[in-house]
């Protein structure tokens, strides 16, 4: 066999994309599953839009969105907040890394900032109209 050619090796094939993301990924799955469990009226309505992993793995931001819209971005940040450890735990049980990165909660302002522009177009158009 030629050395250029590939063995089906651990890199070969597959998306190329950076380590964090795919951790990130992963992460959003796990937590959107374990918000869904959690009996927190809170947290009823609130979506993971993103997670962004930092190079290390230390710490990881977790972006969210809910139909509370920006009156109920402290009282979910609080009670994410509140889950944090059990989160990292579970977080901890289903991925296999050495460590586990610390979670932080911020509302996604980028899908909101869409919605206004959205909005803005449309005003637009039907004044056009």
């Amino acid at each position: 066999m030629a050395r250029n050619q590939s063995r089906g090796g651990r890199n070969s094939g597959g998306p190329k994309y950076p380590r964090s993301a795919r951790v990130g990924e992963t992460l959003r799955e796990i937590i959107a599953e374990d918000l869904v469990r959690f009996d927190d009226e809170r947290l009823s309505f609130v979506t993971v839009t993103g997670i962004d992993v930092d190079p290390e793995l230390n710490r990881a931001t977790v972006f969210f969105d809910s139909l509370a819209g920006e009156e109920g971005d402290e009282e979910i940040t609080e009670a994410l907040g509140e889950y944090r450890v059990r989160l990292q735990s579970s977080i901890a049980r289903q991925i296999k890394a050495k460590k586990t990165p610390i979670l932080d909660f911020k509302p996604d302002i980028a899908i909101r900032s869409s919605e206004r522009i959205d909005e803005i177009l449309r005003a637009d158009r039907e004044r056009r109209s």
